[in-house]
């Protein structure tokens, strides 16, 4: 239980990946965006992509580590195919080498039988898509925050696979006010991302906590120094998406101290379409498979 809401914080320390409100020395030099155009283009980029996203399988490789050097704990890693139903996504596991796992074939016929179910018109379907709907808008209701609560000062030029990034410092603008506990993270987190010149993409997120953060009605809270960094790339033409996260967070829920440091790559992108679409692949995938086989 301890991981679920370290991820959500994670999310919402991430976006902020979202540069609007900046701070420039020069003017823009011909040819390139001014700062306002450029950002507004980001901005665009990022809702498109977490709505892209709906229509994309991936694998999902999950590593949690050891919190200090030294400890003989092995390092904790799981596998799974993410698979999008519509109003949310279904995690199948796999092995660690991303194979199919022993319950591979049940896990995706149950897969089969959501899929089958959310593209029917009932009051239950509805209810799902407008929870999944409420959750993007909040989501995007914190991207809009970010119009205020950042100020964005370019740090010069980097280059990525012969593509030029162009870098960021991030900092809390001291002339903003949170309105929600989540908006109240903006004003702990500071760090630097990374803008791909040609297409106007976040590529890279590096940020730190400067203060300790309280959340869940203050029964729990991430620690002073608690590190969070994503990089993106291309994973199909025009469709920028996570390749790698690391979270290290320290902290303590209720009276008991945690230690997350985990690592996440994302691969293998493809896409499946919406709900009817992605049925038809995933009975087609269940033909091919034997009645009790686990491999594909």
């Amino acid at each position: 239980m301890v991981s679920r809401w370290p991820s959500r914080l994670a999310v919402a320390l991430l976006i902020f990946s979202t540069p609007v409100a900046t701070q420039q020395s020069s003017e823009p030099s011909e040819g390139r965006s001014t700062p306002s155009a450029l950002f507004k283009k980001v901005i665009d980029n990022q809702e498109h992509g977490e709505k892209v996203l709906d229509q994309y399988e991936r694998i999902q490789r999950d590593e949690a580590r050891p919190p200090a050097a030294g400890d003989p704990r092995p390092a904790v890693t799981k596998v799974w195919r993410v698979f999008p139903t519509g109003a949310g996504v279904d995690k199948i596991p796999l092995s660690p080498e991303g194979k199919p796992a022993e319950n591979y074939r049940s896990d995706l016929e149950k897969l089969e039988k959501y899929l089958a179910w959310i593209v029917e018109d009932g009051a239950g379907q509805k209810e799902a898509y407008a929870k999944a709907e409420r959750k993007r808008k909040d989501r995007f209701e914190l991207l809009e925050a970010t119009h205020q609560a950042f100020i964005f000062t370019p740090d010069g030029e980097d280059t990525r696979g012969g593509r030029t990034l162009l870098r960021y410092t991030i900092k809390p603008n001291p002339s903003y006010r949170p309105t929600t506990r989540n908006t109240t993270i903006f004003t702990r987190v500071r760090g630097t991302i990374w803008l791909d010149q040609q297409t106007s993409q976040m590529a890279k997120i590096d940020g730190t906590v400067t203060d300790d953060i309280s959340i869940a009605l203050f029964l729990a809270k991430v620690y002073k120094g608690s590190h969070f960094m994503q990089e993106r790339y291309e994973v199909a033409p025009g469709v920028w998406q996570a390749t790698f996260e690391q979270y290290d967070f320290d902290g303590r829920k209720f009276l008991l101290t945690f230690s997350i440091h985990e690592r996440t790559f994302y691969s293998d992108y493809k896409r499946v379409g919406p709900p009817r679409e992605a049925i038809e692949l995933v009975r087609t995938e269940l033909s091919k498979l034997g009645p009790a086989s686990a491999t594909r």
